[in-house]
């Protein structure tokens, strides 16, 4: 039997929108967490870094950089921030300064239950209309859960260790408000990326009901790609 030809190869669908590399506190290089993706049959992995009140142009400058041996290629990297821990007050300022800076997404480091982060981040984040994603937000308010809706940000539901505790609550209150939904790794180190049919089987663990996996594992991610990489 003949090998499969590239026009009958099954399109690539996994899109991954948080990892980290050495550049914070990762593994590896960016590189080498995006080799690993494509490996995986990734569409995408963004590659998002923590971002408090520094300067974002060095670690974006260095991430495009890296990024560019993909030009032309199937699999896309995605250079982008994840702000972490900053005055809820700043987060706005700063996601604004990231985009400028050439960030194509913006996610922030909700309020995970596992670590201390400033009361008032998943609210200042959603309500800055300056980010894609809340990752891990942990014991989401269910008013936020409907701002996010409206303000069209997307919330985590996170295959990390930890962050994970709280992707029931995440799920049941992005359903009942209509927020989407994404099912991302965190990875930092390749070995932590998420294939897509484990992506389906964490959405199924969060109480995800079957019906709409496909919306928050697939449907979505791709609609938020497009939109990131226009």
């Amino acid at each position: 039997m003949g090998k499969t030809s590239e026009a009958s190869r099954e399109p690539r669908r996994r899109i991954d929108f948080h990892s980290h590399s050495y550049l914070t506190d990762g593994e590896t290089s960016a590189t080498d967490m995006w080799i690993q993706a494509e490996s995986l049959e990734h569409r995408a992995l963004a590659l998002t870094d923590h971002l408090a009140l520094e300067d974002p142009r060095p670690l974006l400058d260095h991430l495009r950089a890296e990024a560019e041996a993909w030009e032309g290629q199937d699999f896309r990297p995605i250079v982008g921030v994840e702000l972490t821990k900053l005055p809820p007050a700043r987060i706005g300022t700063v996601a604004r300064a990231a985009r400028k800076a050439g960030a194509e997404i913006v996610i922030v480091h909700g309020e995970s239950i596992v670590e201390v982060v400033p009361p008032g981040t998943n609210h200042a984040a959603i309500e800055s209309g300056a980010i894609d994603v809340l990752a891990h937000p942990g014991l989401l308010d269910p008013k936020d859960a409907q701002l996010a809706r409206d303000n069209s940000v997307a919330l985590e539901i996170s295959g990390r260790t930890g962050h994970s505790l709280s992707n029931g609550h995440v799920a049941a209150l992005a359903l009942q408000a209509g927020a989407e939904l994404v099912v991302d790794s965190d990875a930092h180190a390749p070995e932590q990326l998420i294939p897509l049919e484990h992506a389906r089987r964490i959405a199924l663990g969060a109480g995800v009901p079957t019906a709409r996996v496909q919306r928050a594992v697939e449907t979505f991610p791709a609609e938020l790609f497009r939109r990131l990489t226009q």
